[in-house]
């Protein structure tokens, strides 16, 4: 695949993430949910890393890591948002983790993420305009 084929493979893969995500929520799977929410920031900064960098996609999930590797300047406020977000990634996985993460995952919690997210994402996919 060329480079603007594996950008668009990214972009389309963060959007599906986060349209399952939106149908999770309303079906009250709200750790789930979060952890789309993860998955699909995760998958738009790689795209915008590959098309800024012309490298592959690193190996990485943390989202303030990859947002730092886009070269893109973010608010403290979204810098604090992607560490919250990384950890669903891993609280949503794991079964240690899961029945602490089943009881913080309400829906108004899920609901705030889920918002910032999408706002988020908005504002990234800024950086994508040319694609």
């Amino acid at each position: 695949m060329d480079q603007d084929a594996i950008v668009k493979y990214w972009i389309d893969a963060s959007e599906g993430d986060f349209e399952l995500s939106q149908n999770l929520f309303e079906n009250k799977r709200f750790s789930y949910c979060l952890f789309f929410v993860h998955l699909s920031i995760e998958k738009l900064l790689k795209g915008i890393i590959v098309n800024k960098t012309s490298n592959s996609a690193p190996y990485e999930h943390n989202l303030v890591r990859l947002a730092e590797a886009t070269g893109i300047k973010y608010s403290e406020e979204q810098l604090d948002m992607l560490a919250d977000i990384t950890t669903f990634n891993i609280k949503a996985r794991y079964d240690d983790y899961k029945n602490q993460f089943y009881k913080i995952a309400t829906e108004e919690y899920t609901k705030k993420y889920l918002l910032q997210a999408e706002e988020f994402i908005l504002w990234l996919k800024r950086y994508l305009e040319k694609i």
